[in-house]
């Protein structure tokens, strides 16, 4: 029997405000516990919430970025529920009026197509704390710091059906919050996670199965991972003749399954009403558009537009604007070299791969896109050759020197000098004759041992294109 999972995605991104939605609390991360907190954002009684202008900002900027349609009057409902690390026994959210409702993002697929993804709304809403258990007493301590700190959840419709997919929105949409820099987009610290609710279906059918909500997903792989384990965990119990049951299940990344965590609840479990402290959200046309004009490139028009100005292929444009600082960086060394697809290549090998190896970030790179830029001039120039510039490159990236003094300081210039190249070349066909013999015969494969006898010789620093053609020229003479 063939099943199809239909999955949707709930994304909570931590906004990148200084202070908190409801009160002047800092928000930065990492802090000693319970250093942040303030009667506010602790819910003592007497207090009352005053809303963070710049937490509507960024939520317009996703608004936007996602093709929202903005709710011009909006307003704060209280979602009640009790937690040990939700102070006021209810969380401060929206519910019946979001900000924005009906968006769209296209994700790309790996078989070449795109697919557009529902948004069933963004809705802004404050964080609760933090629970941390003891590993050796049997206590839980509760750090509020992050109580308050503002996020805005983005909904999307159930119109994904692979892991692929899912993983396709999640990159898409960790782009977005980026590039508008509402989010650091950082899944480690939980500044941007995701809830996948999953349920199954015999294909052609129209009626949803039962859906299960997986949590504790901190990176792409392991939302990838959790949401497949999921999908075969309900096919074997269908399969068996049980049924899915309804709930809230957590994914272990290090046994690769998920586990029970508590039964789902729905919106009438949480007895939504206004909040009664808060007045309406009004957005009027001006405030929506001058938050447009402020708004970058985004990453679908900067992807068309690697594609048209600088003629780079689909594949390499996606990668370069997979994240905005990738992007910036690339343009920054075009603008000293404009030669594009020189850069590209090495952006997208050498640059990559150190951040890669080095597990840190384009900002944190040792190479500048101004060193980069410089070093590859040399290269365009045939003062070095590309296998030189790997070597210079790596000398870079361990000493965040410049291309030119490392150069100077190994002796690393190529020699393209004809009247200095002729002799060697002219010496190392006389002292091997069988092999020009043989050359002419029709073995044009030797070329490889002349160029690497050449090469050995001068230890890599005579330029290639001219060994290559002094060779042509001088083996072709009988």
């Amino acid at each position: 029997m063939a099943y199809e999972a239909v999955i949707g995605l709930e994304v909570h991104a931590q906004l990148k405000t200084q202070s908190k939605i409801f009160c002047k609390c800092s928000t930065s991360f990492g802090a000693p516990p319970n250093t942040h907190t303030c009667p506010v954002c602790l819910g003592l009684p007497g207090t009352l919430p005053v809303l963070n202008k710049n937490v509507v900002e960024y939520a317009l900027r996703m608004a936007i970025a996602t093709n929202c349609s903005i709710t011009r009057e909006n307003r704060f409902a209280r979602k009640n529920y009790f937690y040990p690390d939700l102070p006021k026994g209810y969380q401060i959210s929206q519910y019946e009026l979001p900000i924005a409702e009906n968006g769209m993002i296209e994700i790309n697929l790996t078989d070449g197509t795109t697919k557009k993804i529902g948004l069933t709304r963004i809705h802004m809403e404050e964080d609760a704390g933090k629970l941390v258990h003891n590993p050796l007493l049997p206590i839980s301590q509760v750090d509020y710091n992050r109580t308050g700190v503002p996020l805005i959840e983005i909904v999307s419709e159930p119109d994904m059906r692979t892991p692929q997919e899912v993983s396709a929105y999640l990159k898409k949409l960790h782009a977005l919050v980026r590039y508008t820099d509402t989010c650091d987009g950082n899944m480690e610290e939980g500044s941007f996670r995701c809830d996948a609710n999953v349920s199954v279906r015999q294909k052609g059918e129209t009626k949803l199965g039962t859906r299960t909500e997986l949590k504790n997903m901190n990176s792409f792989r392991n939302v990838e991972k959790g949401v497949q384990y999921e999908i075969d965990r309900q096919i074997s119990l269908i399969e068996q003749g049980e049924k899915v049951v309804q709930e809230t299940r957590l994914f272990d990344a290090n046994k690769g399954k998920t586990y029970t965590m508590r039964g789902k609840e729905e919106a009438h479990d949480y007895r939504y009403f206004p909040d009664p402290d808060l007045i309406p959200l009004v957005i009027d046309d001006e405030w929506i558009e001058r938050v447009k004009s402020e708004l970058p490139e985004l990453p679908d028009s900067r992807k068309a537009r690697f594609i048209d100005e600088y003629k780079l292929s689909e594949y390499d444009s996606s990668v370069l604007t997979s994240e905005r600082d990738i992007a910036d960086y690339f343009e920054a060394c075009i603008e000293k070299l404009n030669q594009p697809k020189l850069v590209a290549n090495w952006v997208m090998s050498n640059v990559l791969g150190l951040l890669h190896s080095e597990n840190i970030t384009i900002g944190k790179s040792p190479v500048s896109p101004d060193n980069l830029a410089k070093l590859l001039q040399l290269v365009h120039k045939d003062v070095i050759s590309g296998k030189m510039a790997k070597t210079v490159f790596e000398e870079m990236a361990k000493t965040g020197n410049d291309p030119e003094s490392i150069v100077e300081k190994k002796g690393l210039v190529q020699v393209s000098d004809e009247n200095e190249l002729l002799p060697l070349v002219q010496s190392l066909i006389e002292n091997h004759p069988k092999e020009k013999e043989s050359y002419q015969n029709g073995k044009t494969k030797l070329m490889g041992f002349f160029v690497g006898q050449v090469m050995k010789a001068t230890k890599g620093k005579a330029n290639p294109k001219i060994v290559n053609n002094l060779l042509k020229k001088m083996l072709s003479e009988k």
